[in-house]
């Protein structure tokens, strides 16, 4: 499955957008005004990148899996994915009216589709497509009913018959952010204080139940390690280790009501719950979901070889540095005047990460199932004009 940008197939028409149906001139006042977009205006056109994927999938007795090494034993299998990712947004929704009561005004909404697809690349030749997430993020104002400032929100649903709305609030940083761990192992229900390791969490074994069984070309190039199995965050960490980034959007979102007093959750078809209360018989049950996305502006470093004449097709050059194999922005080069010998300027480009954890019931524990990625513009940014300044 290619993993392509999906700027063709999701799409809107031009002058569609989101408004109140007014019964007088009076009541349309309410809503000429967009509602800004807040935090969430910086999703805007394509980003792609990498990421890794990790699932403890049920290992049904009725239908096992068949690994290399023999069939898997036990109730589980851990799969690892390296990842291909696209996030598509789409033009903002512009004016969405929520109404309210006698103790609460109508508030209006703004929101951003999009429309996110994962590739397992972890065998290069047989890329497979494993994720396709259409979805909105909105931006939610300050309200009196219920007591909340402005908030942040996102709805998704996924083909294995699951949609999620998770809220949470954002705030602005200088600088990186600080990323911290998340771990993949199981804990008793109810009790995330009790984990339970399985020897599939240990990289250097080669025979448990896990896809891939043997991690050692894995461990060598450095793209499933030990420590990437104890913190898949330590990937994102890595790869703004040497970025300069300029300031951080932090989005956080979940389901549990940590930051809103009510609302949002998950809902799952009935096969996934098993029986009516999801207990103990769940397939693979999901029951919440946490999830923090940084919003990064990076400063990069550009060499500009000489171009003495201006007019021709812009030049598409790459950010300077970056980790081997790892995404980097491209930038559009067109300068206002004649360069007549190399220079370097300094271009900002927009940067998205993520770290997103659901919890799946199944057995008598909770299995997290956590995802991470790093994302850059897909095509070419343009640089402004302020960039030649000193050129």
């Amino acid at each position: 499955m290619p993993n392509r940008p999906l700027i063709q197939t999701f799409s809107m028409p031009a002058n569609f957008k989101i408004d109140e149906v007014a019964s007088s001139a009076a009541f349309k006042n309410l809503g000429l005004i967009v509602p800004p977009l807040g935090p969430i205006a910086q999703f805007s056109g394509t980003f792609s990148g990498t990421g890794f994927n990790t699932i403890f999938r049920p290992n049904s007795q009725k239908t096992p899996t068949q690994l290399p090494h023999g069939p898997a034993q036990g109730d589980n299998v851990l799969e690892l994915n390296l990842t291909q990712e696209t996030l598509s947004f789409s033009q903002a929704l512009s004016n969405i009216p929520n109404r309210g009561s006698n103790q609460q005004a109508d508030i209006f909404l703004n929101g951003v589709p999009y429309i996110q697809t994962v590739t397992d690349v972890t065998n290069p030749q047989q890329p497979v497509g494993i994720h396709f997430e259409p979805g909105i993020w909105l931006h939610v104002p300050a309200t009196q009913i219920p007591n909340v400032g402005d908030t942040v929100a996102r709805m998704a649903s996924v083909p294995h018959g699951v949609t999620v709305e998770a809220q949470g609030k954002a705030q602005t940083i200088n600088g990186k952010p600080n990323i911290p761990p998340v771990d993949i192992t199981p804990f008793s229900r109810g009790n995330p204080g009790s984990k339970i390791r399985f020897a599939s969490q240990t990289a250097a074994a080669q025979g448990t139940p896990r896809i891939p069984q043997d991690l050692t070309p894995f461990i060598a190039a450095g793209t499933i390690t030990q420590a990437i199995l104890d913190d898949p965050n330590t990937i994102l960490r890595n790869h703004i280790a040497s970025q300069n980034i300029v300031s951080t959007t932090i989005l956080t979102i979940d389901t549990l009501h940590s930051q809103v007093p009510f609302g949002g959750g998950v809902d799952n078809i009935a096969f996934l719950m098993g029986d009516a209360a999801g207990g103990p018989a769940a397939n693979a049950n999901t029951v919440q979901m946490t999830a923090t996305f940084w919003i990064e502006m990076i400063e990069h470093i550009i060499n500009i070889p000489p171009i003495p004449v201006v007019g021709h097709p812009p030049l598409i050059l790459p950010a300077v540095g970056g980790i081997a194999g790892e995404p980097v922005p491209h930038f559009s080069i067109a300068p206002p005047h004649p360069i007549l010998r190399p220079i370097q300027i300094k271009v900002h480009s927009t940067q998205i990460q993520y770290s997103q954890t659901v919890l799946l019931n199944f057995e008598p524990l909770s299995w997290p199932h956590v995802s991470v990625a790093t994302l850059v513009p897909t095509g070419a940014v343009s640089v402004p004009p302020s960039a030649w300044a000193a050129a």
